[in-house]
């Protein structure tokens, strides 16, 4: 069976994908597509779990580990699942040296990849609708006087 996308151009998109995720206001459909995506790799044995991380800023000061995934020239980090802390070994501190190689997909394009590839509609990506902002209503202050030293001098 020939595969409909090679390995690293899914690859490229997850990475786009996230690379836009650590700064979109509203990062939940890029997340769950980056997660759906790597859980297919995975189970078609595409991409390979390695290890357990320490995650660096914990959040309330606690430690927390994240799960380190292989796929093609590549690595990703996703939420551990109770059954990784028994069956990966734990790696450590993350290593600060290594980068992922940087090639550039735009958003929409690695969106439009994962979505077809995952099977995951687009819908249930939030929708925001633009809002009309109303003129702020005058705020009235009985007690500053029109001759005070704010308003009228």
């Amino acid at each position: 069976m020939t595969e409909k996308y090679p390995l690293t151009l899914l690859a490229q998109a997850i990475y786009s994908v996230n690379k836009h995720a650590k700064t979109a206001l509203d990062n939940r459909f890029l997340y769950s597509l980056k997660k759906n995506a790597l859980e297919k790799l995975i189970s078609q044995k595409r991409a390979k779990k390695i290890g357990l991380h320490f995650v660096n800023n914990p959040r309330l000061s606690q430690q927390q580990s994240s799960v380190l995934i292989s796929c093609a020239d590549y690595y990703f980090h996703t939420l551990p699942e109770k059954n990784d802390f028994k069956l990966l070994p734990h790696l450590g501190h993350l290593d600060d040296s290594y980068r992922n190689p940087i090639r550039r997909m735009s958003l929409n394009r690695a969106k439009e990849i994962l979505i077809d590839f995952v099977g995951q509609e687009p819908s249930q990506k939030k929708e925001y609708v633009k809002v009309k902002s109303q003129p702020a209503a005058k705020k009235s202050t009985p007690y500053l006087h029109s001759s005070s030293y704010f308003y009228g001098h």
